[in-house]
């Protein structure tokens, strides 16, 4: 694909523009990217949902036949076409072997995550051995706080954001409580500055040097679930370490999205799901990370058979053998249909990096907001006009394939009338629409789309309105 070469977007859409003979915001436009996309290959790798396999779809305003508009693998992604596949192939052999399944075939059930971890562990630049598959996010980072946060009447503190997904909130308040301690005064929530949306990394980092002695743990997302922001994670890092805190990430929304390095950047522990930008299918086994500089040093708090190193696990002689690092924390046998999922995308991904990802995530959202700012930015001349802002930043290193839309009028009617047209997407309270196109699966054609059916549902919306 012809890149950006130090133009700006709009520039780079003009001169495609110029070269085809239509405006800006034209399909030809979205068409000629797509006919130029090194990517485009890689959807043909999922199942994109039908318009009329859609629940909400309503088949009197739109082809049911055509591909849904499907910008929401911020909260799931789509199916790989190998997933049936390799589900099959486990029960035939679980039919046909029984127990021998266990240590025979191309994932033997005793080691499956293992035959999968390498891949995983170059979507988030790590090492191999540093990382694990097992278990959900929320029981992940409750096994990490455990080893990584013990307070002391001088350092008790965990930083978190102020709207940090619910279960990081709850999970890191109730590891407060069981210190004995009292999140009113060891939780600190950091929020955006007032009439501002998304947090400056200039005033995380000025709370890290001036509470930091009393900090213990900081714990962010890697990209926050509700504006879509990427946080500075090896500048936060090298911040907490400077002070003698121990950072980690909830990279649910990062991993898969942006170019991680969490073994370069030092980070000290991170978990993450897999079932939104890997998509491994709604639960689908989630990763855990630990740098290798803790691998002896920072121990699990609960064990578990399956953190025994597996030459000397079917001893069963009850003497813990415990694998070094992140590996340790494993507590059982990881469910070997999960594996087939995740393993199914983890291919996927292998067929090309997470820079190329990076490069066209970067050029798609950007066509995104490019087109929202065009249509859809308030006017002042028509001031009962809808309008759309954008909340996620602009900068580009400062977000993924998200951006948060909010919106002049109630988002339900919008959003009702989206999924009406095949539209799937995020709503969350109280205001915003994620909108996610992924550079694996989706298209510009799927963005230019999008707009398009915003109109009608902003028109239709304002018509019921008048009435």
């Amino acid at each position: 694909m012809e890149t950006l070469n130090g133009r700006s977007l709009g520039e780079f859409l003009e001169h495609i523009a110029l070269e085809l003979g239509c405006s800006t915001t034209a399909q030809d436009v979205a068409l000629h990217l797509d006919k130029h996309d090194e990517l485009r290959h890689l959807r043909e790798q999922f199942l994109v949902p039908k318009v009329k396999d859609l629940p909400p779809t309503d088949l009197s305003v739109v082809d049911g036949d055509e591909d849904s508009i499907y910008l929401v693998g911020n909260s799931l992604g789509l199916q790989p076409k190998t997933v049936k596949k390799y589900i099959d192939e486990e029960l035939d052999k679980w039919a046909k072997m029984g127990v021998h399944g266990h240590f025979e075939g191309s994932r033997p059930w005793a080691c499956a995550e293992d035959c999968v971890v390498e891949l995983m562990a170059r979507v988030v630049g790590a090492k191999t051995e540093e990382v694990s598959l097992m278990n959900g996010l929320t029981v992940n980072l409750h096994l990490l706080l455990l080893s990584f946060y013990k307070p002391t009447p001088q350092r008790h503190k965990i930083v978190i954001e102020e709207k940090a997904f619910p279960s990081d909130h709850y999970a890191v308040e109730s590891q407060i409580r069981l210190r004995g301690l009292d999140p009113q005064h060891s939780l600190l929530l950091m929020k955006p500055r007032e009439g501002e949306e998304t947090l400056r990394t200039e005033d995380i980092l000025s709370t890290i040097e001036r509470e930091g002695d009393s900090i213990a743990v900081i714990l962010f997302s890697g990209v926050q679930y509700y504006t879509g922001q990427l946080f500075d994670m090896p500048t936060i890092t090298k911040a907490g370490h400077k002070k003698g805190c121990f950072v980690g990430f909830d990279c649910a929304h990062a991993v898969g999205n942006a170019e991680l390095y969490l073994h370069d950047w030092g980070v000290d522990f991170a978990c993450w799901c897999t079932y939104k930008y890997m998509n491994s299918g709604a639960g689908g086994l989630a990763g855990a990370f630990i740098h290798e500089k803790h691998a002896y040093t920072v121990k699990p708090t609960l064990l578990g058979w399956w953190g025994h190193k597996l030459k000397t696990r079917f001893l069963m002689n009850n003497e813990m053998d415990l694998s070094p690092g992140i590996n340790g924390y494993r507590l059982s046998n990881q469910p070997v249909l999960l594996v087939c999922s995740l393993q199914a995308s983890l291919e996927v991904f292998n067929l090309t990096s997470m820079k190329a990802l990076r490069r066209k995530s970067v050029l798609l959202t950007g066509y995104l907001e490019y087109l929202i700012k065009h249509h859809y930015a308030q006017d002042e001349t028509d001031p009962d006009k809808p309008y759309v802002s954008i909340i996620t930043p602009s900068n580009t290193e400062e977000r993924g394939c998200q951006l948060s839309l909010s919106f002049s009028v109630p988002i339900r009617a919008v959003h009702k009338e989206l999924e009406k047209r095949g539209v799937a997407c995020d709503m969350r309270e109280p205001n915003v629409l994620r909108i996610a196109p992924v550079p694996l699966y989706n298209s510009f054609n799927d963005v230019y789309r999008f707009v398009r059916v915003l109109g009608l549902a902003l028109l239709a919306n304002r018509s019921r309105s008048s009435q």
